[in-house]
């Protein structure tokens, strides 16, 4: 096998690596920054540019070399290279070949391309780890356009109404989607720190998004006036959030399609837009990987498994420690 499970992860023994590892291993390929894919202590990393620049902000000093898109390496007996997933800025799908047998793991992954992620491609395979968050004919996105018509009609009439917009996004990722597809002719564009930081970093790899000001202690109401704020999820019911004023709580995520989850949340606004892919998605990103072997994880991986051997395919699933949207704290998306 071109890869295998041990109890750190999913290891390459020709090339004597493991990709995403949640145990502290001596060499990690790591497909995205998100901190369920990207843990800290291991000995040397290995990434696109702008995840190992994130890791950087998020790990501190590590040992890290960055790879280009499309470029191939050669680690020990294996040829390893990394290719757009359109998750978030700088995430891959890692291709491994092994004596011409490749397998491809995708990490977290979408396929409509949000205009600030890398545009998904995918990748010829025989194998193909595939995630698997939103793996039910259920879930299907509308397109992009519309929920961000939908978000910058909350925003406008919340100014309106003198009424302070707080939409919840997570840090790495789907704040810099919702900033790249907000209308700053509405109004001025605030940021919790968190996400301002990640934003600053993501700006210093290229990637411009709308001007943003961060929430300090000195921004008041009057400074706020007809401003939308973007904040991670859980502080949108914080202290500092409840002294700006009278305000509207929303949130972006794939869950917010699920009433239950809403209802938890207590957003006055839910907005259905994911940064993994939806059912038609993982489908068709499955047949164009052409693999006949496919592995599934962190999702609905026994019902999406399921359904992939009825269509002909190999499929199997794989537990791993990757937990998808919402689930993996402030850092997933």
């Amino acid at each position: 096998m071109v890869l295998q499970m041990r109890q750190a992860g999913l290891y390459c023994p020709a090339g004597d690596f493991y990709i995403d590892p949640w145990r502290r291993v001596e060499r990690a390929l790591i497909t995205h920054a998100h901190a369920d894919h990207a843990r800290w202590g291991h000995d040397h990393y290995l990434a696109t540019p702008r995840t190992v620049a994130m890791l950087y902000h998020r790990l501190g000093e590590i040992s890290a070399q960055s790879i280009a898109y499309d470029h191939t390496l050669t680690i020990g007996g294996a040829k390893v290279s990394f290719h757009p997933a359109g998750h978030l800025p700088g995430s891959a799908q890692i291709r491994v070949e092994v004596g011409g047998e490749v397998w491809v793991v995708s990490g977290d992954y979408k396929t409509e391309h949000d205009g600030a992620a890398e545009a998904f491609a995918p990748i010829k395979c025989h194998t193909f780890i595939s995630e698997c968050t939103f793996g039910l004919p259920a879930f299907h996105w509308q397109p992009q356009a519309q929920i961000f018509d939908e978000i910058n009609t909350w925003w406008s009439d919340c100014a309106k109404d003198g009424i302070i917009p707080v939409l919840g996004a997570y840090s790495l990722g789907k704040a810099q989607r919702i900033l790249a597809g907000l209308n700053s002719d509405i109004g001025p564009i605030f940021t919790h720190p968190a996400v301002e930081g990640t934003t600053e970093i993501l700006r210093q790899s290229g990637l411009n998004f709308p001007t943003t000001r961060p929430v300090t202690k000195d921004v008041d109401k009057a400074t706020l006036q007809n401003a939308i704020i973007i904040a991670p999820p859980s502080a949108t019911a914080s202290s500092w959030v409840k002294k700006l004023g009278p305000i509207s709580t929303g949130f972006a995520s794939g869950w917010m399609g699920i009433r239950g989850i809403r209802r938890r949340r207590a957003a006055d606004r839910g907005f259905v837009i994911s940064d993994h892919a939806d059912w038609d998605g993982l489908n068709t990103a499955i047949a164009e990987t052409g693999a006949e072997t496919i592995y599934v994880t962190h999702g609905y991986t026994e019902i999406f498994a399921k359904w992939l051997s009825s269509q002909g395919y190999d499929a199997r699933c794989l537990d791993t420690e990757f937990q998808g949207e919402e689930d993996a704290g402030e850092d997933s998306t």
